[in-house]
């Protein structure tokens, strides 16, 4: 039996600290921007808004703090990494994500039984919207495009929230200009479609990163076996389980027939395969079980 893991995996966590720190910052100008703005108008949607900006600066600080803990190199106390921290680190943006839909929905149901002050509005409270819009346009696809390149499951997942940024902000400038034509209703009416808003970004995110939590299959046991079988030297592969990201770092394990009968050459057939793999899927760490050619088993699966 000869079992040989072999790890690789980019360290990109500067990178993505630079991101967070320069998105940061541009979140911090957008809930400024939108509290003040709040404040001047009376609008709750616009309130409710920068209560959700609030949750992408929240998201940046947590997303920094992570990304630190999130060392791919292995551990003595932490063997196979230490990748999951970004996925707990998206779960926590999720539950932000919650805690804004809750706070809003409850505050358009607050107004609408006790009433509230009148919501005003001027074309300067206009412009500095569209503004926080541009930050925010330009935060989400910064974000995205920098997240996919690094594979980073902290960068994807706060630009999904941004992403949603974009469209409540979209939603409540609609709603104010409804207001400055005396639709007053709309401000209050807009707030429950950004609580949805908000909820469908946070369930998206726990969509993405719950499978890598729970060890979910990475690839699919007939691809891998498909890709081992054009090895040469190789008779025949089963009990093929994957877990991990795919693309960022895979971990295979399966159980391999070789046609060698000497230790030496099998041991190149297994590095073959290992070289295969990682050539096809990207950084993997593959544990291989060798049998005899003349081993049988009544059940052979992936």
């Amino acid at each position: 039996m000869v079992d040989r893991p072999r790890t690789s995996s980019a360290d990109t966590r500067s990178a993505v600290q630079r991101v967070l720190l320069i998105t940061l910052a541009l979140n911090l100008a957008v809930v400024a921007l939108k509290a003040t703005v709040g404040w001047m108008t009376g609008s709750l949607s616009l309130l409710a808004d920068a209560l959700h900006s609030v949750t992408d600066s929240a998201n940046n600080v947590l997303g920094l703090a992570t990304n630190r803990l999130a060392d791919p190199q292995p551990d003595r106390d932490h063997p196979y990494g230490h990748h999951k921290f970004e996925a707990v680190g998206a779960l926590g943006i999720a539950a932000f994500l919650g805690i804004a839909c809750f706070e809003i929905l409850k505050s358009g149901v607050e107004r609408m039984v006790s009433g509230g002050s009148p919501v005003t509005m001027s074309s300067t409270a206009l412009w500095i919207m569209l503004l926080v819009l541009g930050i925010n346009m330009f935060v989400a696809f910064y974000e995205r495009r920098v997240g996919l390149e690094l594979n980073s499951k902290i960068l994807v997942a706060d630009a999904h929230h941004t992403m949603s940024d974009i469209w409540t902000t979209i939603v409540v400038i609609a709603g104010l200009i409804g207001v400055w034509y005396g639709l007053t209703w709309l401000d209050v009416g807009l707030a429950f479609p950004v609580a949805l808003l908000v909820f469908k970004s946070g369930w998206t995110v726990l969509r993405e990163n719950l499978p890598w939590l729970v060890d979910e299959m990475a690839i699919a046991p007939e691809a891998i076996h498909t890709q081992v079988m054009q090895v040469p030297g190789v008779v025949n592969c089963h009990s093929i389980a994957s877990r991990g990201l795919l693309g960022r770092q895979v971990f295979i394990d399966m159980h391999l027939v070789v046609q060698p009968t000497d230790i030496r050459a099998a041991h190149q057939v297994t590095e073959a395969v290992e070289d295969r793999l990682e050539q096809v899927y990207g950084p993997t760490r593959v544990t291989i079980h060798i049998e005899p050619r003349e081993y049988t088993e009544e059940a052979i699966t992936y």
